[in-house]
Order: C-alpha cells, then structure tokens, then sequence
C-alpha cells in the first residue's frame, strides 16, 4: 500500500513537472520551454499565455533564431574567444550582485503598522490642495457661449448636469465634449488661470455666469465638486510610504554591507588622489 501511494506521489510530481516545463519548441534537441519564455517575459510582468497569438509566435521565432545563432557562435569556438570569456566573467559579476540584491530586497518588508507611524509623523507630506471637478463647453465665439449660458440658465440641479452634458457632445470643439466636457478633478495652476481663476470662484453645481476666454476660445464651465486642502488619508498613501520606506531599508542594508566588506578586505589602489585639487 505504501509503494503504491509512493508510485502515485512520484507520478503527481512528474506530470506537475512537466506541466510548469510545457516545451514550445525544441531546436536540434534543445528545448525552448513556457518557463524559460516566462522568465524572460518576468521583467515586463508578462507571461507568454497573457501575449496574443502573433505575438506568441513571433517571440517564439525570435528565441529559436537565438538558438541557430548559438549554436553557429559555439561551433565557430566562440566560448575560447578571449574577448568572450572577458564579456561573460563580467556578466557573472553584474548577475551575481542583481541575484543577491533581488534576495535582499524579497527580505526586506515593512509592516502597515511601521507605515503607519512614519504617516503620522509625517503628515505634511501627504498634503493635498484644493481641488474642483469641472466640466466645460469650448466654443469659438463669445455670441454662441452666451447663448448657450442663456439656454443653461432654464435649468437647475440635475436637470442642469443633464443639459450641460448634452449640449457639451452636441457643441463643444474641445476634446473633453465627447465626454459630456468632464475634466475631472484638477488643482490651482493645472489649467490656463483665466479658467482656473473662474472655476475656483465658482460653487458646485452652477455654470459660469459669463463666457469664459483663454487662448482656446470660450468656455462655459460647470463646477461638479469641490475638495479643500487636506491631507490624504493613511490608506491613499499607504503603498507609496512602504514602497519608500522598504526602498530606503534595503538602500541602507547595502551601504551597511559595503562598509562592513571595506573594513575586512584587502584593498589597494594604484590611483593617487590630489587632496588638494579635489578640495577646490
């Protein structure tokens, strides 16, 4: 019974195995896994089954290109090249450092509760200005913005927000209009200051009682929000203070190490520094 639940085991692990090493293709006997692919794709946070079919096959075609080449590269005794073996004893330095310092970095983690105390000691960081969320109608002459506030101007509340997105689609040249003329929320000196100076006098839920002009014509503004000055709450920022903190840590646990190396190594230079020129 025992052999048997082993044999079973054994045989789990070979076709789970197998699985996660799906060969793609193989080139004079040298197989091109998903694994490698994946591996190689890790980088830009893709995997080889997320990429549309041509992409897949083109990405393929490159990597057994890659494997021809190798193959002619090792065949023309490229390995005894002193120029690459030279290239590869560097790229085992730089490898062995990125390796290491990525194993650093997975180790270093800091808590929501190390994030928090940075927070509140810190809360003039995080502050936010004032903000409003506009909407807006671009049109070319002042004569046809005030006909436009004047047909507005029948409408309150919702109704008014209605209009406003209606008459933005059907009449506004600018970009926004396609959207009902949302510019979302946005801060002092974000937009041109004739508009930015009306849209911040404005209250919520009105439209400018007069156009608007900037260098891009003129603007019927419709103010759908309001925010003060603040400061952003610990869980809006809260992945930006641990991306910092864990940054710094792992910053400081290689200079740490880098110290500590100094003292214990043998070093010699054959480089004199002039004191006095680096002083100046």
């Amino acid at each position: 019974m025992k052999l048997l639940k082993g044999v079973v085991l054994s045989s789990m692990l070979t076709i789970s195995s197998l699985i996660s090493a799906e060969v793609l293709a193989t080139v004079n006997g040298k197989a091109i896994s998903k694994e490698d692919v994946n591996t190689i794709l890790k980088a830009q946070r893709l995997t080889f089954d997320k990429l549309p079919k041509e992409q897949q096959k083109r990405l393929l075609d490159k990597l057994i290109e890659r494997e021809l080449l190798v193959d002619v590269a090792k065949k023309a005794g490229i390995e005894k090249d002193p120029e690459y073996v030279k290239a590869l004893n560097n790229y085992k330095k730089d490898l062995a450092i990125k390796v290491w310092m990525d194993k650093i970095y997975k180790r270093t983690l800091i808590s929501d509760s190390e994030a928090n105390k940075y927070y509140q000691s810190h809360k003039k960081e995080f502050s936010k200005p004032a903000r409003v969320h506009a909407r807006h109608i671009l049109v070319k002459t002042k004569e046809e913005a005030q006909k436009i506030i004047d047909e507005l101007s029948k409408y309150k509340g919702e109704e008014l927000k209605k209009k406003f997105i209606e008459l933005a689609k059907t009449k506004s040249v600018g970009p926004s209009g396609k959207n009902g003329g949302d510019l979302g929320y946005f801060g002092k000196g974000a937009m041109v200051k004739p508009f930015s100076d009306a849209a911040f006098s404005m209250k919520v839920g009105e439209i400018s009682k007069e156009p608007v002009k900037t260098q891009f014509g003129y603007h019927i503004i419709y103010l759908e929000d309001k925010k003060p000055e603040g400061v952003a709450s610990f869980e809006e920022v809260k992945d930006r203070i641990i991306n910092k903190m864990r940054q710094e840590q792992f910053s400081q646990t290689i200079k740490n190490t880098i110290e500590k190396e100094k003292k214990s190594a043998k070093i010699t230079t054959n480089i004199k520094v002039d004191d006095k020129n680096n002083s100046k």
